[in-house]
């Protein structure tokens, strides 16, 4: 189960609304194509070579989409809900610095740091559920303050200053085990990171396919009321959809702080951001009800494959900053002007 079938347009032809659903249901591919082979086109040269699809360089997309990709898979979940989550930027700052602290300052293995970073960001998403589905605040001051109070955590934890990682068997080191993560295979290709990103965003297309859970997040987003006397049970709904989105917030903590080297606690700032820009760009509607996975990760991708042509192409970082936000506003307008279920 992914996006919820367009109703077609009165007095147009079938096949008008054929392709009119398509164009709709797919916009973030669509655009994604678009904005390759426009980097493509504008992509400056190097002794004849395109730089931007060089091999290096499409690396270097996947590997910056990848943190944001993670986050906004799960911010994909709370929006399907008709919520938002403000704090999944500053749980991935306190994320990477729990993943430091834990392995350089106490001398913590690579398994049980990974485990208890993944099990605080699990907690955390639910806390939050927790305050949305049972107290009844709206998810905006939910998350709005638990960024303040993770980002909060993270100073305390760290002293309030970057912790750097170096990796060793000797004290103050990190296990050489936890540097994989930022490594490249097949054939030195393919960053970890990436696949990390690509396995989440996969299990996350096939869970909302195939489960039942799926429905009832659909449902509760669609119109929560009508669900909830349907028998679905929505604070679980809400709860769980919250604790995933703190999961995956965390898995991106220690992703960045394996790319950085460090677990800093301003990591992350402005994340949140990106993430429901890739969401939105991916067609999820912001109501809640419709959207799906694939759709997000093509909007993450979108906003890499744009950041990347921006900067080989030395655009001022202002204009990088405008260009974005009106392909944001695009993508939120093809969205009113999108049939309505």
């Amino acid at each position: 189960m992914t996006d919820v079938q367009d109703r077609p347009a009165v007095g147009a032809p079938a096949g008008q609304r054929s392709v009119a659903a398509t164009l709709f249901r797919f916009q973030s591919v669509f655009g994604l194509i678009a904005v390759f082979v426009a980097a493509i086109i504008f992509s400056p040269r190097k002794n004849g070579e395109i730089l931007f699809i060089s091999a290096d360089n499409l690396a270097n997309v996947v590997r910056a989409v990848s943190e944001i990709g993670i986050i906004a898979v799960g911010m994909t979940f709370v929006i399907l809900i008709g919520g938002i989550d403000l704090s999944v930027g500053a749980v991935l700052g306190l994320a990477a610095v729990g993943s430091a602290v834990l392995m350089v300052e106490n001398d913590w293995g690579f398994l049980p740091s990974v485990v208890l970073v993944l099990a605080i960001g699990l907690v955390f998403g639910a806390l939050q559920g927790i305050a949305t589905a049972m107290i009844g605040i709206q998810s905006f001051i939910v998350t709005l303050a638990g960024l303040q109070i993770a980002r909060g955590l993270a100073r305390i934890w760290s002293g309030g200053q970057g912790v750097a990682i170096a990796y060793g068997n000797g004290p103050n080191e990190a296990p050489a085990s936890f540097a994989l993560l930022g490594e490249r295979t097949f054939g030195g290709l393919v960053p970890i990171p990436v696949i990390i990103f690509a396995v989440v965003a996969a299990a996350a297309v096939v869970f909302l396919r195939v489960s039942a859970f799926a429905r009832h997040l659909y449902a509760v987003g669609g119109n929560e009321k009508a669900a909830r006397l349907s028998g679905v049970p929505v604070v679980r709904v809400k709860v769980a959809v919250f604790a995933i989105c703190g999961l995956l917030a965390s898995l991106a903590g220690i992703v960045h702080a394996v790319q950085l080297n460090q677990g800093s606690p301003n990591d992350g700032i402005g994340y949140e951001l990106d993430a429901i820009a890739a969401v939105v760009i991916g067609g999820t509607s912001l109501a809640g009800g419709r959207g799906s996975v694939a759709g997000t990760v093509a909007g993450a991708l979108l906003l890499g494959v744009l950041n990347n042509i921006l900067a080989l192409n030395n655009i001022d970082s202002n204009i990088q900053l405008l260009i974005k936000g009106l392909v944001i506003v695009a993508a939120a307008a093809l969205q009113r002007l999108r049939p309505t279920s």
